[in-house]
């Protein structure tokens, strides 16, 4: 036996993961031919040998100690909980008393319903994950599921529906703006631009620097603060409601069939934060609490927005507008609160929303090493956002449209498919099954009626 083999056998008898780490030793025979009869060089790799053995036994030794464990990285139960309330608290609160006022009282099972569903999608999503460790994100569990073609295809989804989120936020800023400054208007040259219009672009101008930013790290701590604002804005609507003399006195219709198809689009983009699940799932330091987290974020969801569906559609009834901030009287310092806080969140989230879709261009064209490309790639996402504001500048029908065309998939249609593919004991005929593809059958008929009804509406408005 040659003194090498006689070295790794000893350290290997002694310590035998060196050989996970350092293997290799055993092939340098091969590697230095010339060094085989050398006794210095085998005398610096026993001393080599014996430094990794060293500090192996003083690792294992120091992972024996109880009390010198690490602690778990990660964060809380309760932080996830706010963390996962913010990615469920956005721009949806402003049009949910829209949609009960589109499909009637009775809509409001239908509310419970969505979310009923997307919490149990949201738990599907979870058993992918546990079934490979090294799933991070939605897209790769798209991967784990359809390979390279279904890391695309959640990817694609994913975008398109953060591109009309920020397409939406423009549309937000100029009707409130609006709203706040109506009659306003500014001159280009010959050309007059006014209204919303006029807004829209102001808000373009405002934001476009926020997309240059490399580091959002202010822009996120503000955006953070979309828990802050919906509790803000329930409370100043109730107010309006209960001191400044609306009152809630508008009785509505039990039910509006025809007005479903918007109102069930309506509610899925409420609960779209499947996208973010997975990054939640794996940024707690128990990951099996995840179950409660989710449980516990769609029930203060679903309380949260039944409510401001109930309040505003007592007060305003079949005259509530796409974002219940357009009905509030503008004199009252309550609804002027209310308009503020509903129009500082976009200015800070747009950027953050944007950013993903921007890096994903940029990786595309390998602009990411070239700062002012970088810039003019951001620059034409934001024009484009602008454009599309100024010609479907329907927040409600928008809004429709991204739930039953796109939430409808991400949130309700991909959790069921890349679960199945994944788990081969969900293919067993079971109640599971069944309902999994109740699921798909649902999903898939509010998605085309949703969608048809909403492209409907958005061409008819134009």
């Amino acid at each position: 036996m040659s003194s090498l083999s006689f070295i790794v056998t000893k350290f290997a008898d002694a310590v035998p993961s060196i050989f996970l780490q350092y293997g290799y030793l055993l092939d340098l025979t091969i590697a230095f031919p010339n060094k085989a009869t050398n006794r210095s060089f085998w005398y610096q790799v026993q001393m080599e040998c014996q430094k990794i053995a060293v500090v192996e036994v003083e690792s294992q030794t120091h992972l024996a100690q109880p009390h010198q464990d690490p602690k778990p990285k990660g964060t809380t139960f309760l932080r996830t909980c706010f963390n996962g309330l913010n990615a469920l608290s956005g721009v949806g609160i402003l049009s949910i008393p829209f949609a009960l006022s589109q499909g009637g009282w009775l809509s409001l099972a239908l509310l419970l319903l969505v979310a009923v569903l997307c919490f149990y999608t949201g738990l599907l999503l979870k058993r992918c994950m546990d079934s490979d460790l090294h799933i991070r994100t939605y897209p790769d569990i798209g991967e784990r599921a359809f390979g390279y073609k279904g890391r695309a295809l959640v990817s694609i989804f994913l975008y398109l529906e953060l591109y009309l989120v920020a397409v939406e936020f423009l549309i937000l800023e100029g009707d409130n703006l609006d709203k706040l400054f109506p009659h306003t208007a500014f001159r280009i040259g010959s050309l007059e631009i006014g209204g919303k219009e006029a807004f829209i672009l102001l808000s373009g101008l405002v934001i476009l620097p926020t997309t240059w930013l490399k580091s959002l790290g202010v822009l996120a701590y503000v955006s953070v603060g979309g828990v802050l604002a919906s509790i803000v804005l329930a409370v100043c609507v109730f107010w309006v409601g209960a001191v400044d003399g609306v009152g809630f006195h508008e009785n509505g219709r039990i039910l509006r069939l025809e007005g479903l198809p918007t109102a069930i689009s309506l509610f899925t983009f409420c609960y779209c934060g499947h996208a973010v699940f997975p990054t939640l799932c794996n940024s707690m330091k128990d990951r099996t609490q995840f179950s409660k987290v989710l449980l516990v974020c769609f029930v203060v969801s679903t309380l949260s927005y039944g409510s401001m569906a109930v309040m505003g559609y007592l007060m305003y009834g079949e005259h509530l507008k796409s974002q219940v901030t357009l009905n509030l009287p503008i004199a009252k310092i309550s609804s002027q609160v209310a308009i503020y806080t509903t129009l500082v969140n976009p200015v800070a989230k747009y950027a953050v929303i944007i950013g993903p879709v921007a890096t994903a261009v940029e990786e595309k064209f390998v602009f990411q090493n070239s700062r002012p490309l970088c810039i003019l790639v951001r620059t034409v996402i934001l024009i484009s956002t602008v454009i599309v504001a100024l010609t479907v500048p329907f927040f409600g029908y928008v809004m429709a449209f991204i739930g039953s065309s796109l939430s409808v998939i991400a949130s309700l249609i991909l959790p069921c498919l890349c679960y199945v593919r994944i788990n081969k004991s969900a293919r067993k005929v079971g109640l599971e099954l069944m309902l999994i593809v109740g699921i798909l059958v649902v999903a898939t008929v509010v998605g085309i009626v949703g969608t048809y009804t909403s492209v409907k509406q958005i061409v008819k408005q134009l």
